[in-house]
């Protein structure tokens, strides 16, 4: 059985207004998270602003992430690679487990678009590296322009049994979903993007969602509605959500930057700033906030 199941947050990374990283709120956004009773977080995804991390920064906040997840055998930690360069997303994947990682979320490599075939090497070099560590395969076409399709990441999944899990952010990510939990070897998939088309890609066969964390405990109970059978209440609370999120979603770094204010307004820590170039929230965004979270006061 696949290690995830249901919502498994990718944490945001807060700043001071000053533009530095904000340790303290970031273990704060850890704690609070893992109290929601989640099973896995990610970290560092796109919703981290990860590449606008140096170096440091991401080493110093993953081991504040592993301090917080490695004691406990309730949660795992799930760390990122994005590495362009093979080489260096072999050795970044390797030292993540050697840290205490129980699983990496590899993005493959989009810059100046190397072809299907250095892709799939790309993969196959990294997982064979971190064996038999499990790997989620993120497949985030919208923001990289990758393409893949469910042959190919079957014929991956064929030869490298830690190919546990495909992060489908398509659009819809539906198909692609069914396709793989259909194929031999059977592929199970989490959905992403900030869960816009999760009801469907539950009923498709997906066993988790990657959202955004500063409203995690609305995806938990959207989660469980559906999992209890309770599909009407799911679809019911996710038709509420959806104007927000599906507004949000139209660009990456707005969705980034209603996120750390609702986080802000939740006191998880004290500024929303997000380091330029960056989505700027005028006064309706800021509205529309509000409103999100006087509509959903009863979860948060």
């Amino acid at each position: 059985m696949t290690p995830i199941r249901g919502v498994s947050p990718v944490l945001e990374v807060p700043f001071t207004d000053d533009g530095e990283i904000d340790v303290s709120g970031f273990r704060r956004v850890i704690r609070h998270v893992l109290g929601t009773g989640i099973g896995s977080v990610m970290f560092p995804g796109f919703a981290s602003e990860f590449y606008k991390l140096a170096e440091d920064e991401r080493r110093t906040l993953t081991e504040v992430l592993l301090a917080e997840t490695n004691p406990r055998a309730d949660v795992l930690a799930i760390i990122a690679v994005q590495d362009h360069a093979t080489r260096l997303a072999v050795k970044r994947a390797q030292e993540a487990v050697a840290a205490g990682a129980d699983l990496i979320n590899l993005l493959p490599p989009h810059y100046l678009r190397p072809s299907r075939k250095a892709l799939v090497k790309h993969i196959r070099e990294v997982l064979d590296a971190v064996a038999p560590t499990p790997v989620v395969l993120q497949y985030a076409p919208a923001e990289t322009g990758t393409s893949l399709d469910a042959d190919v990441l079957r014929e991956i999944a064929a030869k490298h049994a830690n190919l546990q899990l495909v992060k489908v952010e398509s659009s819809p990510p539906g198909p692609l979903i069914a396709e793989l939990a259909a194929g031999d070897p059977p592929i199970p998939a989490v959905e992403g993007y900030a869960g816009v088309q999760l009801p469907d890609a539950i009923r498709r066969g997906a066993v988790g969602t990657q959202p955004g964390c500063s409203f995690t405990e609305i995806y938990v109970e959207i989660w469980r509605r559906f999992v209890d059978g309770d599909d009407a209440g799911g679809d019911e609370l996710h038709r509420r959500l959806l104007p927000y999120i599906s507004y949000w979603m139209l660009d990456t770094e707005r969705i980034i930057a209603a996120e750390k204010l609702i986080s802000v307004r939740r006191g998880l820590f004290g500024s929303p700033y997000c380091r330029a170039p960056a989505h700027r929230l005028d006064a309706e965004d800021i509205r529309m906030i509000d409103r999100f979270l006087a509509e959903f006061r009863e979860f948060l």
